[in-house]
């Protein structure tokens, strides 16, 4: 077996992940289930590769995520920094000695469950002794309806943990103490990078990690989810550089998430230069001590293709993370699935491939790329007609910002994973019939990639009950696509949709230029030429001039890499 170990940095990061873990938690309960559709009973996904087996303190067995999570104070709502099922009683007393003269405590109330969580733990108490902790009773009716439920997460989501279904082993939910401010103030790279320089937070969090690493048995890989918005990617960029140190042979894959509220135009002069060295610094840190890197989050997803079957409110984090956490579900599958059987085609193999396949497939090819486009088609439509292929490949759409969507790279390398579409007839696609259509559609393209891999799997994207209701009344229980919406309210969720059919890509192509152009271009105009409005800004960061050029070179290699004939363009020298 070949592990993943799983780090989720930030507040957007951990939506991301909380979807992420609930998408495997219900892999799980189906493959158990005995009324479950048989789809799902022969995955043959190994779960391992993500789970860990364990023991709780009464002796039980526990199967939980290998994960890090690391998020402020007081995000975990009213889940426990120990997970669900350890036990734990917080202390009020204080530890100091030295002091005489009297003591007040003030103890901040506890976040009460909401309907979903309530009703979960209520369901498992019953089902199961697992755990002998307190259960928060207050409120609860007895059974409860699941369109009650489902109306209640919509209306009234606050943190990430409020929608979770999966239990978290004690060493993974790490909380940053010592901010006494609001998650909107930590909102730039230096405030992160102050975060950790004081106390001993950066070597708890590093010895979270360890504690995950050293029990594998063959760790193929480290994906990282991050909130690079703010100060989150100076925290990442200090777990990386550590991890660079220590296990220099693991590939780290790593997806900068950002929220569509992080995108906003900003009109003062001064926010303007805070934003914009914030992402030409966080990138260059983070992109330097990773093997490639995936920006996900487009300024408005729900006036974006990619969401054109959806009901999407950006301003809610509940919603957007759902749609990048089945992309990055999806585009994880070959992880951890059975290989195929290889094809005779040269520019397609089908089946299982590690992360560090990956890596050397998108970055390691005849020119070194480690910034790669994420695409996804949800629902990714059925394989019927003789223009199939053409209209799957038609379906996919970026979820990474600031490209060029229709740039021409006879260079251009992917990696693509289909599973739970629908061949002729109705039936599930064959990994054959799926390579045909691919390989028909790109035969008929204007540009087909150099290369490209493809993985297939028959088990769609399972819709577990907290999922948000986003989708609209043109797609049916299992995906399917109608021509006319149906009756009833404009938007469905979960008890409605069982499951979707999904279709992901992630390519290394010059089309990522734009993003990468506008870094260096914001690198050099705030912090390396001469009267640079942000040199002062930056060196309060901890950046002096010698280092903003040498972030600024490493791009500029970047660009030149990925331009048309090697050349650059003379804004760019």
């Amino acid at each position: 077996m070949k592990e993943v170990v799983m780090v989720q940095v930030g507040g957007f990061a951990n939506f991301v992940g909380s979807h992420f873990w609930n998408f495997q938690d219900e892999l799980l309960g189906l493959a158990e289930d005995p009324y479950a559709d048989s789809v799902f009973k022969k995955q043959h996904l190994d779960m391992d590769v993500l789970y860990r087996t364990g023991e709780t303190q009464q002796g039980i067995l526990s199967y939980t995520p290998r994960l890090v999570s690391i998020d402020l104070q007081g995000s975990l709502g009213s889940m426990s920094s120990h997970g669900t099922l350890y036990n734990h009683e917080p202390t009020t007393a204080s530890d100091v000695t030295t002091w005489t003269a009297g003591v007040s405590t003030h103890t901040a109330e506890r976040h009460r469950k909401n309907l979903f969580l309530q009703s979960l733990y209520e369901e498992q108490d019953k089902s199961t002794n697992i755990n002998d902790r307190p259960v928060d009773k207050s409120g609860l009716q007895g059974e409860y309806q699941d369109k009650d439920i489902v109306e209640n997460l919509d209306k009234g989501v606050q943190f990430w943990t409020d929608f979770s279904k999966v239990h978290y082993h004690s060493q993974s939910l790490y909380e940053l103490s010592g901010l006494w401010m609001d998650a909107w103030e930590f909102d730039n790279y230096g405030i992160g990078r102050d975060a950790l320089s004081h106390g001993l937070q950066g070597e708890e969090i590093i010895e979270r990690f360890r504690f995950f690493v050293e029990e594998c048995d063959r760790v193929q890989g480290f994906q990282f989810m991050v909130d690079d918005s703010g100060g989150f990617s100076a925290v990442a960029s200090e777990l990386l550089e550590n991890i660079a140190d220590e296990y220099s042979n693991t590939p780290v894959l790593l997806y900068a998430l950002r929220a569509s509220e992080s995108h906003v135009n900003l009109g003062k002069r001064k926010q303007t230069i805070l934003r914009s060295l914030h992402d030409a610094v966080s990138f260059s840190q983070l992109a330097s001590f990773c093997n490639l890197v995936v920006p996900v989050g487009l300024p408005s997803l729900s006036t974006s293709r990619a969401s054109s079957f959806f009901c999407i409110e950006d301003e809610k984090p509940y919603h957007c993370s759902a749609i990048y956490a089945a992309a990055l579900h999806s585009i994880s599958l070959p992880f951890r699935m059975g290989s195929l059987a290889p094809t005779a085609d040269l520019h397609y193999v089908s089946g299982a491939v590690d992360v560090g396949d990956v890596v050397q497939i998108l970055s390691g090819q005849s020119r070194r790329n480690k910034v790669a486009i994420l695409d996804m088609a949800m629902p990714a439509p059925s394989l019927t007609g003789k223009e199939a292929g053409e209209r799957l490949l038609n379906h996919l759409h970026p979820v990474t910002p600031e490209i060029a969507e229709h740039a021409e790279d006879l260079q251009a390398v992917e990696t693509m994973t289909i599973h739970g579409v629908l061949g002729p007839g109705g039936h599930q696609a064959s990994a054959s019939e799926v390579k045909d259509t691919i390989d028909a559609a790109y035969e008929h393209a204007p540009m087909r990639p150099k290369f490209c891999h493809l993985s297939v799997a028959h088990s769609p994207l399972p819709i577990p009950l907290p999922f948000p209701s986003i989708f609209k009344n043109v797609v049916g229980q299992h995906g399917e696509l109608f021509e006319n919406p149906t009756a009833g309210p404009p938007s469905k969720g979960s008890l409605d949709v069982h499951s979707i059919p999904m279709a992901v890509r992630l390519r290394s192509s010059s089309a990522i230029l734009p993003y990468l152009e506008s870094r260096l271009g914001y690198l050099r105009r705030y912090g390396v030429d001469r009267g640079a409005p942000g040199a002062e800004l930056v060196r309060s960061w901890g950046f002096g001039k010698d280092d903003l050029e040498e972030f600024a070179e490493a791009l500029s290699k970047m660009v030149i890499e990925l331009k048309p004939h090697r050349e650059v363009s003379s804004d760019s020298d």
